[in-house]
C-alpha cells in the first residue's frame, strides 16, 4: 500500500510517498544522511557555511564527494546540495530493497523513482502559475526535481525568482544548479532569465531547467510537460 508521510529530524523535514513496508528504510537512510553530513561539519565547520565551491578532502565519504563536485560544477557552497544530498541517499536506499515508487521532497527538492506517471506541483508563488504541475513519465533510475526561490521557503537565495528548477538525474547537482539559477535572477528581465537558463543547462549533468519571475517563464533543455492539476499547498 503506497503511503504519503511527513517527517521531521533536526533540520531536515521530509514528505515521503512510497509503500509502506519501506517507510523504517526511509528513515533509517535520513539518519544515516545526517550522520555522514553532521561527522563532517564537525570535522570542519567551514563545511557548513561557505557559500563558495568546495574542494573535497582525502578520506570524505562518497556523499561528501558527491556534494563537493556539485558545489564545483555550480559555482555554490556545498550545503546548496544538502536537501538533494539526504533526499537522493534516502531514494537509493528504498531502490536497494527493491521499491519500485518512492518520492522524497525535502525542503522544496525532490528524488523520485517511479514505475507509473507521476505529478508534481509547481508553486511559484505568481499570479497566472497558480494550479500547474510537471507530469513526469515513469524514470528509469532516480530522476531530480529541485526548486529554489527569492521569495517562498526559508532557504537562502540572492535572486528575487518565483521558483526556478532544475532537473538532472543527479539530484545534488540539481539542488545546487537550483540554487545557482535563482541566485542569477535579479531583474527578472526576458534576457536575464534566458542567459541564465542557458547558463545553467550548459552545466554538464544538468538535463533542463525553468525559472518563473514577473510572471514571465524560462525554459530550457529537456524539461517535463507543464500541466494544470490542483494540489494541497501543505502537500507541498
Amino acid at each position: 500500500m503506497t503511503v504519503r508521510t511527513h517527517f521531521e529530524v533536526g533540520q531536515t523535514a521530509l514528505t515521503v510517498v512510497c509503500g509502506k513496508e519501506y517507510l523504517d528504510t526511509v528513515k533509517d537512510a535520513v539518519f544515516r544522511a545526517r550522520e555522514i553530513l553532521e561527522s563532517k561539519i564537525a570535522e570542519d565547520p567551514f563545511f557548513g557555511i561557505t557559500y563558495d565551491p568546495y574542494p573535497p578532502k582525502e578520506g570524505d565519504d562518497p556523499l561528501i564527494i558527491r556534494m563537493c563536485q556539485a558545489s564545483e560544477s555550480a559555482g555554490v557552497g556545498p550545503m546548496a546540495g544538502v536537501a538533494g544530498a539526504v533526499a537522493e541517499f534516502t531514494v537509493s536506499e528504498a531502490l536497494r530493497k527493491g521499491c519500485r515508487h518512492i518520492i522524497v521532497e525535502n525542503g522544496g527538492d525532490i528524488a523520485m523513482s517511479s514505475d507509473r506517471i507521476s505529478h508534481i506541483g509547481l508553486f511559484a508563488g505568481e499570479k497566472g502559475f497558480e494550479d500547474v504541475a510537471l507530469e513526469i513519465p515513469p524514470t528509469n533510475g532516480i530522476c531530480g526535481i529541485c526548486s529554489s526561490s527569492g521569495k517562498i521557503g526559508p532557504s537562502v537565495s540572492f535572486g528575487s525568482s518565483g521558483i526556478c528548477t532544475v532537473f538532472s538525474e543527479n539530484v545534488i547537482l540539481a539542488d545546487c544548479c537550483a540554487t545557482a539559477l535563482g541566485n542569477r535572477i535579479r531583474e527578472g528581465t526576458p534576457e536575464e532569465m534566458s542567459a541564465s537558463a542557458e547558463s545553467i543547462c550548459d552545466v554538464e549533468g544538468v538535463d533542463g531547467c525553468l525559472c518563473v519571475c514577473g510572471g514571465r517563464i524560462a525554459i530550457c533543455g529537456t524539461v517535463p510537460e507543464l500541466v494544470r492539476g490542483s494540489f494541497d499547498d501543505a502537500l507541498l
